[in-house]
């Protein structure tokens, strides 16, 4: 029963992210959703723009530590060791309803692209970090990177074991394709206002944070076959150097 009770959690966790997914990109985008990050309770900079990094900091907080193998260490202590990236993936996906709910934006304009071609580009580019985003996972382990696997594998019996290292698809291209999905995704707006300004800059700040602490662990986990693919492949630009 216990194992079961791991797959439904599993599952919950799962379409709990896929929700949050959903919405994030009508947030980002400013449609479809009731709340966006420029559609919600106005205040003034003074005002928003400590709730608006305060709910950031707490999300990257959460993100980035519960990340970290010392962490998982010892939350696995605490619950299952097939339950530990669900309940990540669950508690990064509540975070974000809280940012949905409780942003503040900020409404003053710093660039609007006018033009029905400029808006177009900006909009293809919104569209393609996404897809960038998404088609990633499935270039790994989508099913391990949301914690599925590890709950199914529990059901079965068997030990979870993590993938290994392979480079293919847009990972021969960048380190960090995800990442790249969702800077291309924050920052191509035709309309951009202060309040989304001020989420490209922390998110992206953040990210760049991130992927360095992630490859710390990468090269201590992977040794010498991450080192060689971090000499080969650059980070976030493709065809650049680093």
């Amino acid at each position: 029963m216990g194992k079961v009770l791991g797959l439904v959690y599993g599952v919950l966790a799962y379409v709990v992210f896929l929700a949050s997914f959903l919405y994030a990109v009508g947030f980002v985008g400013n449609f479809l959703v009731p709340r966006t990050i420029d559609q919600g309770p106005r205040t003034d900079l003074v005002t928003a723009l400590p709730v608006d990094l305060g709910l950031l900091a707490i999300f990257a907080i959460q993100h980035s530590v519960m990340a970290r193998p010392g962490f998982k260490a010892l939350w696995t202590r605490i619950i299952p060791a097939s339950l530990e990236r669900s309940t990540y993936v669950l508690l990064s996906s509540l975070l974000l309803f809280l940012i949905f709910w409780q942003w503040r934006p900020v409404g003053t304009v710093v660039w609007d692209v006018s033009s029905g071609a400029g808006r177009a580009v900006l909009l293809a580019l919104f569209a393609l970090g996404w897809t960038i985003a998404v088609a990633s996972t499935f270039m790994i382990s989508h099913l391990d990177f949301f914690g599925l696997r590890q709950v199914y594998r529990h059901l079965r019996g068997k030990v979870h074991e993590p993938p290994g290292f392979v480079s293919r698809g847009f990972y021969r291209m960048v380190r960090h394709p995800i990442m790249l999905g969702f800077i291309l995704a924050f920052w191509a707006a035709p309309t951009m206002t202060l309040g989304h300004l001020v989420f490209a800059i922390a998110t992206t700040a953040y990210i760049l944070i991130g992927v360095r602490l992630e490859e710390r662990d990468l090269l201590a986990m992977l040794g010498d076959s991450y080192d060689r693919y971090r000499r080969r492949v650059p980070m976030l630009i493709p065809w650049s150097r680093k």
